[in-house]
């Protein structure tokens, strides 16, 4: 019989390959994105110290107010908005993005491309 993996799995082996190749500076920090089936959280990551800079989720209630749900491009596309707001009110313009291991399309994608146009450059 064959044994498959699931898509989770190959989700972390992906998430691991890509944080082999980069890691977030002060300089430059690390734009990590984690999707679950109901919610959307990104974090902007300074590696060097292992700290969160700036965060922002679909779970927040002044971000919920705003959304009819939190699992669609809509939402994941308001949160990109509200990450790259909080990034440039604390002084950050460049990160790096990661994924997280997520296909860059759909929700991950909107995401990124409204912190872009919010200010973020990456």
């Amino acid at each position: 019989m064959v044994s498959k993996e699931s898509r989770q799995e190959i989700r972390v082996k992906k998430h691991l390959k890509i944080r082999n190749r980069f890691s977030g500076t002060a300089e430059r920090p690390r734009l990590a994105v984690f999707r679950s089936n109901n919610h959307m959280y990104t974090q902007i990551i300074d590696d060097t110290v292992g700290k969160t800079l700036v965060a922002a989720s679909t779970v927040e209630k002044d971000v919920k107010a705003e959304l009819k749900k939190t699992n669609d491009v809509e939402a994941a596309a308001y949160l990109g908005k509200v990450i790259a707001e909080r990034a440039l009110a604390k002084g950050i313009k460049t990160v790096v993005f990661d994924r997280g291991g997520h296909i860059y399309q759909g929700k991950v994608a909107a995401l990124a491309e409204a912190a872009r146009e919010a200010g973020l450059e990456f």
